[in-house]
């Protein structure tokens, strides 16, 4: 795989506990899920871990997906927080390779492994560089619930199904964290000259 998979047309539509529970029978039918939801998780991993891990973040994501999907509440008739769990799990075990990429772009302002990090502008690092920073010093369980609402759009409730921890300790992760990087930010004249540009909408 090179880059994120393309979404299938259509897919959008798709009722994610439904395709999973007729897959059970017709194993073919979890490709829909596929199709709708790994562009996002490669989108995801790729801004923590860089284009060439999320490629295997992806892939092994779903592939536990597909060999755990008998166990998949229906209830939950939208998937997301399910993956995203699935995947926040992994890149957890490259934890060191995401905070040495993080504190490398904070400290030199590029890293191979961060450079999904400064795609879209070299103008950017300015502001991108000590939000690296910010990011490198939360505990992976403050980053996984931060990243999760910043990045992947997870509402609370989802991140707690995601993480599987109770919605209290979500809030209490994400207030904490959205402290610290506040703190750490405010302190950067970098940060406070290009404000404008990040738009940290997700620290307030």
């Amino acid at each position: 795989m090179t880059g994120p998979p393309p979404a299938r047309p259509g897919t959008e539509r798709e009722d994610d506990a439904e395709v999973i529970t007729q897959s059970l029978g017709e194993p073919e039918l979890f490709a829909g899920l596929y199709d709708r939801h790994a562009p996002d998780i490669h989108r995801y991993a790729a801004r923590r871990l860089g284009e060439g891990a999320a490629d295997d973040i992806t892939a092994e994501t779903f592939l536990i997906a597909f060999r755990t999907r008998d166990r998949y509440d229906t209830a939950h008739r939208l998937a997301r927080p399910w993956l995203y769990g699935i995947a926040a799990n992994l890149i957890g075990k490259h934890r060191r390779t995401e905070v040495r990429a993080l504190k490398a772009l904070a400290r030199t302002g590029h890293d191979p492994v961060a450079a999904s990090w400064s795609d879209r502008s070299d103008d950017r690092l300015a502001v991108q560089a000590p939000l690296a920073g910010a990011l490198a010093k939360l505990s992976p369980g403050d980053r996984h619930v931060l990243l999760l609402v910043a990045w992947a759009d997870l509402g609370y409730q989802e991140v707690a199904d995601a993480l599987r921890i109770p919605l209290g300790t979500v809030r209490s992760r994400l207030n904490r964290a959205r402290r610290k990087v506040r703190e750490a930010l405010s302190t950067d004249p970098a940060f406070t000259s290009a404000e404008q540009e990040l738009n940290p909408s997700w620290t307030n």
